[in-house]
């Protein structure tokens, strides 16, 4: 029986795994269950052993894709950096190196649009992802304020959403450069 459920959970790890590379690469609409357990080499009337939907797998391999995205965003950052690391995840998530790891770099950035026309499942899990992003940018935030930390997350997103899109690399790059210049500027203006 530990055998069963040891291969079972395997299974499971297995295709969640490939789901959240799937949703992180095209997208969380792209993922069809059936070429989803082929590709894992199980049945598709296998997968109700390990999911109650395709909106509960969803759920789980998003929720998967931002815990691996949020992981690579903190990487730079080192014990002890404090006051300094609000400047280091936006010179970091304002990079051309963010920029062009779409499938590698912040999943918000990556599926906020698809997330926005998904199911309320989708949406909690990422609407969690993004109060999280918010609190550790307003700890690190001069002023303290939510509503900083909120417009900083906004234009984070939002220029390597833009970015991404742009077709003119010096563009993109300049795009970048803006918002960074002036997040990084309103750190500096000590709080009213």
């Amino acid at each position: 029986m530990g055998h069963s459920q040891a291969d079972k959970a395997q299974s499971r790890e297995r295709i969640l795994r490939k789901a959240a590379d799937a949703v992180r690469d095209t997208g969380l609409e792209s993922v069809s269950v059936g070429k989803l357990m082929r590709s894992v080499d199980l049945t598709h009337g296998g997968f109700y052993n390990h999911f109650t939907s395709r909106s509960d797998l969803l759920a789980q391999a998003l929720e998967r894709a931002l815990v691996e995205g949020g992981k690579l965003a903190t990487a730079s950052m080192k014990p002890g950096d404090g006051a300094r690391s609000y400047e280091i995840r936006v010179k970091g998530y304002l990079s051309r190196t963010h920029r062009d790891a779409r499938t590698e770099g912040c999943a918000i950035a990556a599926l906020a649009s698809d997330v926005a026309r998904a199911d309320a499942a989708s949406r909690a899990v990422m609407s969690a992802h993004i109060d999280e992003l918010v609190g550790q940018l307003m700890q690190s935030l001069t002023s303290r304020e939510e509503g900083d930390a909120m417009l900083a997350v906004s234009a984070m997103v939002g220029a390597v959403v833009l970015a991404r899109v742009q077709t003119d690399p010096k563009k993109s790059d300049v795009l970048l450069k803006s918002v960074r210049d002036r997040l990084l500027a309103l750190n500096r203006t000590e709080p009213a």
